[in-house]
């Protein structure tokens, strides 16, 4: 390897969180939390419901401020950066619950992603077939209401519409929430494609086991704090019985 290689490796991490602590009022929800995720990865935060996991995502976003500690972007601190600037620095965000506007098309839905790019919805607006490659029923559906979709069209909706601003990091609240399971493994695949297409890093939140394990590391968290790290091959009985059994 010459030298100029070298310089092409990345040295910073997609996204490094430090001794993260938020509050909502005077109830500390996200206690001391470090997270990782390395350039083009796939980390998975489990945990039962209620410990702080979509609070963490929230944060990461700007969508909730931090008392204490930092938010890096490829070795750029942008804790203090707010929601829209931490898009346009690459940053998608799919939230739990789709948050799909219901009386727009699919393709009005798909273009409001443009915002998110630098350069906003400067010339064409045109949708990528790369879009249409990852989410194939897509393309059938650019006419139809967003609120006409089914709940696995929608996720794949909301995904596309987070791609179309170009992110380097990926963000994805429970995926598969509520989604049938020959749906879940669609969904399962593309994040797997969206990654080997685009080299982007995902973060994700998920509770459906098959789906955890296609990602690279995970972490734990229980009561707003990291309880357990570690690669994915190595997630032991013990720990997908205290943070993903119902």
């Amino acid at each position: 390897m010459d030298i100029n290689t070298l310089e092409n490796v990345p040295t910073h991490p997609m996204l490094q969180v430090s001794n993260l602590n938020v509050y909502y009022g005077e109830s500390h929800i996200l206690r001391n939390v470090d997270l990782n995720v390395p350039p083009g990865q796939m980390v998975c935060l489990i945990g039962r419901n209620g410990v702080g996991k979509t609070t963490f995502l929230k944060s990461v976003m700007g969508l909730l401020k931090p008392r204490t500690g930092n938010i890096n972007l490829e070795g750029k601190v942008i804790t203090d950066f707010p929601t829209f600037k931490r898009a346009k620095s690459g940053i998608g965000y799919v939230p739990q619950g789709r948050e799909v506007i219901p009386r727009l098309t699919v393709k009005d839905n798909l273009l409001l992603g443009l915002e998110a790019r630098p350069e906003g919805r400067k010339g064409k607006g045109e949708i990528p077939e790369e879009i249409f490659d990852l989410f194939p029923v897509l393309k059938t559906m650019l006419s139809r209401m967003g609120g006409d979709l089914s709940g696995g069209q929608q996720q794949q909706l909301a995904i596309a519409r987070a791609l179309m601003g170009k992110p380097r990091l990926l963000l994805l609240d429970e995926p598969t929430e509520g989604i049938q399971p020959s749906i879940i493994l669609e969904i399962e695949a593309a994040v797997k494609n969206i990654i080997k297409a685009t080299g982007i890093s995902i973060l994700l939140i998920e509770q459906h086991l098959h789906f955890v394990r296609q990602a690279d590391r995970y972490y734990a968290m229980q009561k707003g704090g990291i309880v357990a790290s570690g690669s994915t091959k190595e997630l032991s009985q013990e720990v997908i019985q205290r943070f993903l059994a119902v």
